[in-house]
């Protein structure tokens, strides 16, 4: 009796898999259609036909990438001096409500005074769950 209980379940869901099974996709040319049971008359593309349809005359533009800057962003962009002070995550440091990113972290202190030059990433993902990201290119005690 236990083993029908698994078995009925079982074969209810293999059997709606199975009918979603299809590619979902369009019937192919001159092969049977997913409705009627009968071949499918041919589509303008093929060879027996006679005519083509007609090409666009600008091609369509290249799909861009998902995320990422179409420009990269320029170098050097900003300067920032404050004291540092440390993040909630281990080895994560902040200056003025910026996550600094790299850098010399001997310099990169909590409690250095410092200058910092770099620019914001704001798209950048980090673990440190705080501040706006800040890409250090040099960084300087005071």
């Amino acid at each position: 009796m236990r083993t029908l209980r698994l078995v009925v379940p079982a074969l209810v869901v293999c059997a709606a898999l199975a009918a979603c099974g299809g590619t979902g996709g369009p019937a192919t040319p001159g092969g049977p259609s997913a409705t009627t049971g009968q071949p499918a008359p041919a589509s303008p593309t093929t060879p027996e036909s006679p005519t083509t349809p007609e090409s666009p005359t600008t091609p369509a533009p290249p799909l861009k990438s998902p995320g990422g800057p179409t420009v990269p962003p320029p170098v050097g962009g900003a300067e920032l001096t404050g004291t540092i002070t440390a993040g909630v995550e281990p080895n994560c440091v902040l200056l003025d409500g910026y996550l600094l990113v790299g850098g010399p972290r001997d310099v990169l202190t909590p409690g250095a005074t410092v200058t910092v030059t770099g620019r914001v990433e704001k798209g950048t993902m980090t673990t440190c769950q705080q501040g706006t990201p800040f890409v250090v290119e040099s960084a300087n005690r005071r």
